[in-house]
């Protein structure tokens, strides 16, 4: 089974232009990835969506907003 960088799902994100509560952005990820689909970032590996979105959460990757949280694309690290 492939591995999903977590850089594609806070890309996704941005483009929907809409905050998200913790379980409406899982529930968007299974959606667009599947809800088999596993998870990396530039440090971790074999992550469900949930622990994706808690690891993201846990390295400031989300900006608070009225509704949930979003991101930005200084989010994303570039290396």
């Amino acid at each position: 089974m492939s591995s999903v960088h977590g850089h594609q799902v806070l890309e996704m994100m941005i483009a929907s232009q809409q905050p998200y509560s913790t379980a409406s952005l899982i529930e968007a990820i299974n959606q667009r990835f599947g809800s088999d689909a596993r998870f990396h970032t530039c440090s971790k590996q074999d992550l469900t969506a949930a622990e994706l979105v808690d690891f993201l959460a846990s390295k400031g990757k989300f900006i608070p907003a009225d509704s949930g949280f979003t991101t930005h694309f200084d989010k994303i690290c570039n290396h």
